[in-house]
This record gives C-alpha cells, structure tokens and sequence, in this order.
C-alpha cells in the first residue's frame, strides 16, 4: 500500500464526531483524489502533512517546538517523506526526529484532529493530519536543527504561548485521554 493509499484508509475511517473536522475531511479526501502528488511538498496545491503533540500525561504537559522558521511555540511535525510507509509512521518519526526522544508511542485509535492552515507560495496550504504521542517517563529532550528551542509546558498554559490550533490539538488529546485513549 503507498503512503497515498494509507492516508486515503486513515481520512476515510477518521470521524471525532465534529462537523467541522467531518469537513475537513472530506476537504482533504477530495485534494487526494485530485491530486496523485498530494502528499509531498512539490504539490503547488497543497499538501498532507503529519504531526505529533508529544505529552507526558503523568505530569500534566505537553513538549512545544519553537519553530526556526515560523518562531512559533507547535507541536512536532513537518512533511512526509518517500520512505514513510503511513502517515502515523511520518507523525511518529517527526516528533522523534524533533524532539529528539527516542521510544515515544502515538495514542492508539488514529489521528487525534485534522488542521487546515496556509503556507507561503509555492505550495498555498498544509493540510496536517495530527497525531499524539507520549514520552516516557524520564525522556530527555533534545533540539534539533529545525527548532530554536523545545519546553515542555503544563496543559493550562498553552493557550498562552502558542496558536489556537495547537491549543484545539491539546483538548482532543485530553479528550481521547480521558476516554482512556492510552
């Protein structure tokens, strides 16, 4: 099955019940179904992304990236690549790869949210398929190349250093949490 296939499986059986998220979906199934290339950068139309919101529900938090090019506090996550064979093992390897936690687990049940947002030109739009995973006891952070920083943040104070998607990723993740998502 090819990463284009897989995300077609993952959208088609994605349903949080919102209709808002129902929409979106059916947003992303129909950019796919025009565009074979719609999962790699070079889709000037947009493209799928993958991301993960790597937490330590234990303590109550969450690991943000400060991201170079953005400067802004998001979860891990950036762009699929050849050898990703899902979007889950695209999400799983870039919060791996920018967190720098090896061993990190994506909550079972599949992607936690769906977020549509623009990008500069040559590609107009990031349709990020949105994940969650969590640390390990005792994991240690470490910033890669593409972040200005990495913290971890408790739960109620994300709403004040990062965007409002990232803060719409933390309650579904609470949520799928509380419904024993772990």
């Amino acid at each position: 099955m090819s990463l284009h296939d897989d995300a077609i499986s993952v959208l088609k059986s994605y349903d949080d019940g919102d209709a808002a998220q129902a929409e979106l979906r059916r947003t992303y199934l129909t950019h796919l179904a025009e565009h074979p290339d719609g999962m790699w950068k070079a889709c000037g139309a947009g493209h799928l992304t993958a991301s993960a919101l790597v937490i330590d529900p234990e303590r109550g938090r969450v690991l943000l990236t400060l991201h170079r090019k953005l400067r802004m506090w998001l979860q891990m996550g950036g762009h699929c690549e050849p050898q990703d064979t899902t979007l889950a093992a695209a999400a799983l390897r870039e919060a791996t790869e920018e967190s720098g936690i090896p061993g990190l687990i994506l909550l079972p049940g599949g992607p936690v949210r769906l977020d549509r947002h623009p990008i500069p030109a040559p590609c107009h739009w990031h349709l990020d398929v949105q994940y969650a995973a969590t640390a390990s006891a005792g994991a240690v952070e470490r910033i890669s190349e593409e972040s200005l920083d990495l913290r971890w943040f408790p739960y109620d104070e994300v709403a004040g250093v990062a965007d409002a998607s990232v803060g719409r990723l933390l309650a579904s993740t609470r949520a799928r949490l509380d419904q024993g998502g772990l």
